[in-house]
C-alpha cells in the first residue's frame, strides 16, 4: 500500500483594507488601462420583442452618462494636446538653437578658409 501525504495549502492572505485600496487607486497614473473608458457600446434603437422599453428616467440617465463620458474624453484629449504642444515648443527651441550654432560654426569655418 502506498501512503500519500496530505498536502497542506498555504492560507490565503488577508484582503486589503479600505485605506490600502484607496491609496492604490489614488496612486495610479491617469493613463492606467484599468481606468480608461471603453468605446461606446452599440445601442439598438429597436428593443427586442418582449423586453421592456426604457423609461424616460433611464433614457435621461443614459444620456447624462454618455455626455459625461464624452466631456471626460474631451478633457483628457485636451490635456494630451496641451502636453504635446509644450513638447513641440521645447523641440522647436532646441532646433532653433542647433540651427544658430550651426550657422555660427559655418561662419567661423568660412573665416578660417579665407
Amino acid at each position: 500500500m502506498s501512503s500519500k501525504a496530505k498536502r497542506v495549502l498555504p492560507t490565503r492572505p488577508e484582503p486589503p483594507s479600505l485605506e490600502q485600496i484607496l491609496a492604490d487607486v489614488r496612486g495610479t497614473h491617469p493613463a492606467d488601462p484599468v481606468f480608461l473608458l471603453p468605446a461606446e457600446p452599440c445601442r439598438d434603437h429597436d428593443p427586442s420583442p418582449g423586453s421592456p422599453s426604457p423609461t424616460r428616467q433611464e433614457t435621461a440617465a443614459e444620456e447624462r452618462e454618455r455626455l459625461y463620458r464624452q466631456s471626460r474624453s474631451y478633457m483628457e484629449m485636451n490635456q494630451r494636446l496641451q502636453a504635446s504642444r509644450e513638447q513641440l515648443r521645447q523641440r522647436r527651441e532646441e532646433l532653433q538653437q542647433a540651427g544658430s550654432a550651426l550657422e555660427r560654426d559655418i561662419a567661423e569655418m568660412r573665416q578660417k578658409a579665407c
